[in-house]
């Protein structure tokens, strides 16, 4: 029954339950299973919680999604009485663990969600790759030599290797869609303010940071969005209330849109990877057969030479603030030891910058979002570029090298290039596997919305679904 379960998306195992063919107790016993056989070549799953699973299953409510066993990343979002360790060996050490659900979790629970563990993530998220000094290194199911991606490297792995069908996931500068890429499995960063963030706090990185899932298909993505979407007092974003619900998009046409392709940097400084730009033509010629109108074109502010400047100004801050913070939770002051040396990198430059520095970066990152808001506005519906500038690379390729002490930033600068200008900017953005390369591993293409338009999101990728291209 495990493997059979096992290829069911979330929506089809909890209609098993609705139906009354299986018990929560027997989905969730079944990916546990999947996970103890499956988990040690992975890595996927750091934290379980196996025992309080089984005691929460038939208690779940009666949501969307009851019994549909669920993994949550260890990393913004944390779960109450579990263990909470961001990455950091740091907080391993301490065995820290958090007394609370954090909004997001409650409404997990709610849709009836049984929470099995926790996922692997890099350090503070911080990488594109899930290599943790304090939980090592996930491995990719299509081949385990290759990276998983990051930050949800962890989640991605677990839904695409059929651990559980869809698991927590957060996007700070691509961390939901570059491992959904590698992963081959569905990855939607949704607009700011769709999902809160909360209780303790408004906005992550100033608000380039949104959570969500990856999944296995468009219909859990929707139905996952309409059960996770809608603010809480004091958030400080807002996104509009959709006119229906999202899983009602899932079978609506989209009608004939005008969809822009980028496969360049438009800065020219990093080299785009023949196999992605092949995927991303192959995906904008399947979009024109379906009676789209696709043409050269992308938002001119994307070649913007201020945006790396100003987001590393922005993370860089945000990191020493983090590194302050649970210097003041523990009672314990963090040293450049405790932590991985490019995040002590990126502290020592956070503290260096002013106040007035600060605020120059928000303001120029607030500028460069009117600038790309012109482009949608200007008549076009979505953009479609490749997800990452490259297929999943080896693990170990971020390591620090004596002539590259820093390669971890310099690697994961360079694949947010297609994804964290969506950050910046707040836009809904989806990653579809719609190919594999002659190597067997997953590529992914990205598609952007303006803001608020997830609806238009969802239609284009249930259209392509439907039609046979998502390939994951």
């Amino acid at each position: 029954m495990s493997d059979e379960l096992a290829r069911l998306d979330a929506t089809a195992q909890a209609e098993l339950v609705r139906r009354g063919e299986a018990k929560p107790a027997e989905l969730v016993a079944a990916a546990i299973a999947r996970i103890e056989r499956l988990n040690p070549d992975l890595n996927a799953v750091i934290t379980e919680r196996f025992e309080k699973a089984r005691t929460e299953a038939d208690a779940a409510p009666e949501g969307p999604f009851r019994g549909v066993p669920f993994l949550l990343k260890d990393l913004d979002s944390h779960s109450a009485g579990d263990p909470y360790h961001a990455g950091m060996t740091f907080l391993k050490q301490l065995n820290w663990v958090e007394a609370e659900d954090t909004y997001l979790v409650q409404r997990f629970r709610r849709a009836g969600l049984v929470l099995l563990g926790k996922t692997n993530t890099p350090e503070l998220g911080t990488q594109t790759t899930t290599e943790s000094r304090a939980y090592g290194r996930t491995h990719n199911p299509w081949d385990p030599s290759r990276s998983a991606g990051g930050s949800s490297g962890g989640s991605a792995a677990a839904v695409a290797a059929g651990l559980v069908p869809v698991a927590h996931a957060s996007d700070g500068g691509g961390s939901i869609r570059i491992p959904a890429s590698e992963c081959g499995v569905i990855g939607l960063k949704p607009t700011r303010g769709r999902l809160p963030i909360g209780p303790d706090g408004g906005e992550k990185w100033a608000g380039l940071v949104t959570e969500g899932v990856v999944s296995r298909s468009v219909r859990d993505t929707a139905r996952m969005l309409d059960a996770l979407s809608g603010p809480m007092p004091g958030d400080p974003y807002f996104a509009a209330v959709p006119a229906r619900p999202f899983a009602s998009e899932v079978v609506a046409g989209p009608g004939r849109l005008r969809i822009g392709l980028l496969t360049r940097d438009p800065r020219g400084q990093v080299e785009v990877h023949r196999d992605v730009v092949v995927a991303a033509d192959a995906a904008a010629r399947r979009l024109e057969s379906l009676g789209h109108c696709v043409e050269e074109s992308h938002p001119s502010a994307l070649a913007d030479p201020e945006l790396a400047e100003a987001t590393t100004a922005l993370i860089a801050g945000w990191t020493a603030r983090n590194l302050d913070y649970w210097s003041r939770r523990t009672g314990r002051r963090i040293a450049a030891d405790d932590v991985e040396p490019h995040n002590w990198a990126l502290a020592e430059l956070g503290r260096e910058i002013p106040a007035t520095r600060y605020i120059e970066a928000v303001n120029a990152l607030q500028t460069f979002s009117r600038r790309m808001a012109r482009w949608w506005e200007d008549g076009y519906d979505l953009l479609l570029t490749p997800t990452i500038p490259e297929p999943p690379p080896p693990l170990g390729d971020f390591d620090p090298t004596p002539e590259e002490p820093m390669r971890a930033l310099s690697r994961s600068t360079s694949f947010v290039l297609f994804t964290i200008p969506f950050n910046v900017t707040g836009q809904p953005a989806i990653s579809l596997p719609l190919r594999r390369n002659a190597a067997g591993l997953p590529i992914g293409v990205q598609l952007v919305a303006a803001y608020g338009r997830e609806d238009v999101l969802l239609r284009v990728a249930a259209q392509l679904e439907e039609t046979g291209d998502v390939v994951g």
